[in-house]
């Protein structure tokens, strides 16, 4: 890893990574610091103040940490879509007594600006970008600023398009990885690539750094992946059960439930590529879902957030990759050590 994370005093190839929607803590963060890792915030869905509170957390811990953003990259739908949409799955709402918003699909930027102007103020080590790539004056700004910048892709050819906007590496992600996918290109389901070959793929294109996850489930797999030609891997849903994961319970305890046998791509929680556990919402409603991001992750959170209140998990967002069945109620540091054991 000395060509990227070396100078971070990180020395264990194995990092924790960003966890929107509260997944991901502070104290998961600095856990993986401490294991001699490094974890990432996730800035997307957090207003730009809220974050930096999560950073004043983590670097009064003094410890290495990166921030990920999600790149303003909206995806429309068509307004009587969104509303078809909103009344299929309005049953669902009537449940918790919730009338959802079958108005105009609402968009916004995830507070951007104010994200952007907060990592160029008050540096961070480290900022990756997800959904797609920045315009290249932010990653120079990012750069001048004593940031390392990564770009999250999910082919080669996006590899190159990152490339070219200046990043100091890459993170590989393959299609088992849990959570939504970083494709640039959501209206297609990304292909079913194993790691390995992904990072093959994107290694022969470009010399960057790369850390590379996706379906990481043992040992066996981070060594695959750096054989590969990974600098580092990362994982997420691994950490879903850790002591220190800010996951709901209901999704804790999902992801050992033997009810529970698969993982599947889907759109019908927030219009855009996602792996989840398979679900009764994921069944009555994925095939009908449009594609459209923000507008349909706006339209179902008030759904998903009752749901989970009331540990529903047939209605429920059950993020999760592949190798969700090794995922342990363990700390961070010591499933970050044991995924380094074959090294």
């Amino acid at each position: 890893m000395n060509r990227l994370l070396d100078g971070l005093g990180v020395s264990l190839p194995v990092l924790a990574a960003p966890m929107a929607g509260g997944s991901g803590t502070p104290a998961m963060v600095t856990a993986a610091a401490r294991a001699g890792g490094m974890g990432f915030l996730a800035a997307g869905y957090r207003p730009a103040q809220a974050l930096a509170e999560q950073i004043d957390a983590v670097r009064a811990e003094n410890v290495p940490f990166g921030v990920n953003l999600f790149v303003p990259a909206p995806v429309p739908v068509a307004p009587q879509d969104y509303r078809r949409y909103a009344r299929v799955i309005q049953p669902e709402a009537d449940r918790y007594g919730i009338v959802l918003d079958a108005g105009e699909p609402v968009t916004d930027d995830d507070d951007w600006a104010n994200k952007i102007d907060l990592l160029t103020a008050s540096p961070v080590p480290v900022v990756s970008f997800t959904f797609g790539v920045p315009d290249p004056a932010v990653v120079k700004a990012l750069r001048r600023s004593g940031t390392i910048v990564l770009q999250s892709v999910t082919s080669a050819d996006e590899a190159r398009q990152a490339a070219e906007t200046g990043v100091d590496g890459l993170v590989v992600q393959a299609s088992a990885a849990g959570g939504h996918s970083a494709t640039f290109t959501p209206e297609r389901l990304p292909a079913p690539v194993p790691l390995p070959d992904l990072i093959a793929d994107v290694r022969r294109g470009t010399a960057l750094p790369i850390v590379a996850g996706g379906g990481i489930a043992g040992p066996a797999d981070v060594a695959a992946a750096l054989r590969a030609g990974a600098d580092a891997t990362t994982v997420g849903t691994l950490l879903l059960r850790t002591d220190e994961s800010g996951a709901a319970a209901p999704h804790k305890a999902a992801l050992a439930d033997p009810a529970f046998t698969e993982t599947v791509l889907t759109r019908a929680f927030t219009g855009r590529p996602a792996r989840g556990l398979r679900n009764r919402f994921i069944e009555r409603y994925d095939a009908v879902a449009p594609v459209g991001y923000p507008a349909l992750h706006h339209l179902t959170a008030p759904l998903r957030k009752a749901a989970t209140a009331a540990g529903d998990t047939r209605l429920i967002h059950l993020w999760a990759g592949t190798g969700y069945r090794e995922a342990r109620a363990e700390s961070v540091g010591r499933t970050l050590e044991r995924l380094a054991g074959q090294l």
